[in-house]
């Protein structure tokens, strides 16, 4: 039995400090889990989310918690990555923001997603 949905209403923003200025932010989370829906096996991976703000900053705690509400939730890596995208978009309104996920070999197969905002 996988967790309910994890929700977006936990992540937490700071108003930017440099708004004016277009810089990069890079957040590398290498301890990300989830659970494959098919298997119930857990799948471990590598998020790095990279990202231009505008006005509203990631606080980087709740997006901890944020991430681990996957830890035991069932969902292929496709859907986890975009969903993920989604929330934080619609949480901090980046200029830009691109999410790249690298899960470990699973059957001698690596798998990398990629979702990039705006599209």
């Amino acid at each position: 039995m996988t967790a309910s949905e994890p929700k977006r209403d936990i992540l937490e923003t700071f108003e930017n400090p440099h708004p004016h200025r277009d810089y990069v932010i890079e957040t590398v989370c290498p301890e990300f889990t989830s659970v494959c829906p098919k298997t119930g096996q857990p799948d471990f991976g590598t998020l790095t989310i990279t990202y231009v703000p505008d006005r509203k900053c990631i606080e980087l705690k709740s997006l901890k918690f944020y991430l681990q509400q996957y830890r035991n939730y069932g969902a292929f890596y496709e859907d986890l990555t975009n969903r993920i995208l989604d929330d934080l978009v619609a949480v901090c309104e980046p200029r830009e923001m691109t999410i790249v996920a690298q899960f470990t070999p699973r059957g001698g197969m690596r798998t990398t997603v990629v979702v990039e905002y705006p599209e």
